[in-house]
């Protein structure tokens, strides 16, 4: 029997999501016969449990291929609500508005918690009788999804546009502090990656021949802030001028920083930056060179930016979603679409599935062994992992008089079955 579809996205988003939310609603297209109405929660699972569900099936079709080329989340909407273990109010919820709305497949696009969620929501329909497939659709700009072995997945959707943003603007840094540095020797950039390094290694494919005086530090090298000041300082006096990557993920002491529903760090939203103290720091103390050090705070336009988002990343995301259509049709619940990268010169990957529940709440960690022992660079092995991610040519985005050309959603929602609900984390107590 014919049943209705329905993705929610949640957490950060990345310049390639909506690739994959096209590559979903595309392929259910596909499938006539066994899909009928392809919905979205508005907002991620806060959507669902308010039962707004936008329609993409009503969509036109121009806006959905637009969406290959739209970055964020402003399509259908994020969020960052977790629904936990002892939330049952919202877990019944949840249910009830799958069996309101025949739904029959359940894909959730997200990172580590979001697959977690995703495997509870499958398991319990299971258990209430529902015919309901649950199927995760891998996201981050972290990378940190999956196992550091890379046999859950190789690398995430997200994440190839972020290391191709940082790589150029590291190169753009370049110019300014090769230009500028008889006044500004140090340069200090600050990228996202909580506690997980991919994001700030990714500055290394900006000089893979290791020309510049680049320095990069990741949360993983542990060091402290008189390390990395004397390893600044002798690089001064080897080169005159430093340009510095560094984890808002350092330990540079407190920042004051809030954390999400989730308990993740808030970093972007810290009293003061990883940066800010590392600069300070410096021209408290004096830097081996004429002049001082300045710094600048990249936030979330490393992963809103349409321009810097890398071909290869929107091909694959668009596949992710694919295949999590064809396992949901092919009655495969309970797994997560994978990308997993064959052996070989030739850079290729085939899409495959892991269980839901080896993925949720995975954590994946940057090798030890692609951190140098002076821990202010990434080696040679981790740039052959990295290069093949970030492409070779620019993205091509539509603009009509000068404004990039986003999809544009109608807002259509389906009727509303079931009474109002105030989602549990959000009542008064």
């Amino acid at each position: 029997m014919k049943k209705n579809l329905l993705i929610a996205q949640s957490g950060g988003p990345s310049p390639v999501i909506n690739s994959s939310l096209r590559g979903v609603v595309e392929a259910a297209k596909a499938f006539p016969g066994k899909i009928g109405t392809v919905y979205a929660g508005w907002h991620g699972i806060e959507g669902v449990l308010k039962e707004e569900l936008l329609d993409l099936s009503a969509q036109d079709e121009d806006e959905i291929s637009l969406l290959r080329n739209t970055p964020a989340a402003g399509a259908i909407g994020t969020c960052r609500y977790k629904i936990k273990s002892n939330q049952k109010e919202d877990f019944e919820r949840v249910i009830a508005i799958l069996k309101a709305h025949n739904i029959g497949y359940f894909l959730y696009n997200g990172g580590n918690d979001s697959m977690d969620t995703a495997h509870k929501v499958a398991k319990l329909a299971q258990e209430r009788g529902l015919d309901t497939i649950g199927i995760g659709v891998p996201k981050t700009i972290d990378n940190d999804v999956g196992d550091s072995e890379f046999k859950i997945i190789d690398h995430t959707p997200g994440y190839g546009s972020v290391a191709r943003y940082w790589s150029h603007i590291v190169q753009n840094a370049e110019e300014e502090n090769r230009g500028s540095y008889p006044a500004d020797p140090v340069l200090v950039l600050q990228a996202m990656g909580r506690k997980i390094g991919y994001i700030p290694a990714a500055a290394r494919l900006a000089d893979p021949k290791r020309e510049m005086p680049l320095l990069i530090f990741l949360a993983e090298g542990k060091l402290s802030m008189e390390n990395m000041a004397d390893i600044i300082n002798d690089k001064l006096k080897e080169r005159g001028r430093a340009v510095v990557v560094l984890s808002e993920g350092c330990e540079v002491g407190d920042l004051g920083f809030t954390k999400d529903s989730f308990g993740h760090a808030q970093f972007g939203a810290s009293q003061t930056t990883v940066q800010q103290a590392l600069v300070n720091y410096l021209n408290a103390n004096g830097i081996k060179a004429k002049g001082s050090a300045r710094g600048q705070t990249f936030g979330t336009d490393q992963r809103d930016t349409a321009i810097y988002a890398s071909t290869v990343d929107l091909d694959e995301a668009y596949r992710v979603g694919q295949k999590a259509v064809l396992l949901a049709v092919n009655g495969e619940g309970g797994y997560m679409s994978t990308i997993l990268r064959e052996n070989g010169l030739i850079y290729q990957v085939r899409y495959d599935k892991v269980p839901l529940e080896k993925v949720a709440n995975s954590e994946r960690f940057f090798p030890a062994e692609w951190i140098t022992k002076c821990k202010a660079d990434v080696t040679d092995d981790f740039v052959k992992y990295c290069r093949p991610l970030i492409g070779e040519d620019w993205p091509s985005v539509p603009m009509i008089n000068g404004r990039q050309r986003f999809t544009q959603f109608k807002p259509l929602f389906a009727n509303k079955k079931l009474p109002e609900y105030v989602l549990e984390a959000y009542r008064k107590k």
